[in-house]
Formats: C-alpha cells, sequence, structure tokens
C-alpha cells in the first residue's frame, strides 16, 4: 500500500516536470508610447502640411524567426489628430475623418515576409472611415538595449478611404497622396 506522504512526494514530482515540460509564454510585446511617433504629410495647394497623432495602440505577436505564425495589430484614435487648430477641428468632420462614426483606423497583419537587414514586408488590410484596402507596409527593425524599434514610410490614397469627400475630393485642392512615417518602439520582441 502507498502511503500518504508518498503519494503526496509523487503528485509533486508530476506536477513539477509537467510545468517544467511546457514551453514558456513569450515574453509580452509592449508598445513604449514615450519613444513611438506617427506622422504624415499632406499637400494642400502644393504646400506641405505635417500633423502627427497623438494616441495609437500595437498588439504584437512578432518573432523574426516564426514569421508564419507572427502577427501585428495597430490602431489609431482620428481623434488625435494634430496638424492645427482649425484643420484639427475640420478633420473630425464628416467630410473627412468622421470621427464620431469612425473613432478608429486599424491595420491587421496577414503575412510578413522577412527581406534581410532586419527589413520586413508587412502585408495586412487597413480600414480608415468603413473602407478596408490591402496595403504592404515596409519596415525596419532594429534593436539595441532591450527595445526594438519599428521604422518605415507608405503612401495612404485618402480618396480610396473617402477621406475629403465632396469640394475637398479636388485633388488639385489637397493631394490624393499622403506620405505616413512612424516609428514604433517596443519591448518584448525576439532578438533578430
Amino acid at each position: 500500500m502507498i502511503s500518504r506522504r508518498s503519494l503526496t512526494v509523487a503528485l509533486a514530482a508530476l506536477t513539477t516536470m509537467g510545468t517544467l515540460a511546457q514551453p514558456a509564454a513569450a515574453a509580452p510585446q509592449v508598445l513604449v508610447p514615450a519613444k513611438s511617433e506617427v506622422t504624415f504629410v499632406a499637400k494642400q495647394l502644393g504646400v506641405p502640411l505635417q500633423g502627427r497623432f497623438k494616441a495609437f495602440q500595437v498588439q504584437s505577436a512578432f518573432d523574426p524567426k516564426a514569421l508564419a505564425t507572427s502577427k501585428i495589430a495597430f490602431s489609431l484614435d482620428l481623434g488625435s489628430v494634430a496638424l492645427n487648430a482649425d484643420a484639427d477641428r475640420e478633420l473630425s468632420k464628416p467630410e473627412w475623418f468622421s470621427t464620431a462614426k469612425f473613432p478608429k483606423a486599424s491595420f491587421q497583419s496577414s503575412a510578413i515576409k522577412a527581406l534581410g537587414g532586419g527589413k520586413f514586408d508587412v502585408a495586412g488590410k487597413l480600414t480608415l472611415k468603413g473602407q478596408a484596402h490591402d496595403l504592404v507596409v515596409p519596415v525596419q527593425l532594429s534593436q539595441a538595449q532591450g527595445l526594438s524599434t519599428a521604422t518605415g514610410s507608405f503612401v495612404l490614397k485618402r480618396l480610396d478611404f473617402k477621406v475629403g469627400e465632396g469640394d475637398w475630393a479636388d485633388a488639385s485642392i489637397v493631394a490624393n497622396d499622403v506620405q505616413v512615417s512612424f516609428k514604433l518602439v517596443l519591448q518584448g520582441v525576439p532578438a533578430l
């Protein structure tokens, strides 16, 4: 007959072995907002206008050695736009971002391709103002002191997303191309 003490020791040993046998959970990947930024340049009558978004979120499960299972999701609070006081009020209106109806823009990755040297193409779907379109975003990843910095830029065709409707749809007044740039600093991304 097995004693109660022997059974307790055996169960404790099995529990410890089961815990050790399980793979370690990946470290959470967390955005460092104070070191991150999302900016844009639009042109009105040929004059560049520089702006930024003050509030955005990243959900990242990125492993440069396991791209097939890596995922990146990004959301942007459209009401946090900062261009100038007059433009910020205008951009919240239905003709532009329509922030009351569409408070966020989002991007969800569907595939990530390594290009070498810390460069990646991140394919996915961008949703803005109820319009969803495929987009490939080039990203450069650098790592130092436990932080990973993802930088990149792409051209957004604003009229594809119905941003600037009505009189503002005239691309000779406000250019259709908007240059979007980002620097996202994350903790917890595995080494390249």
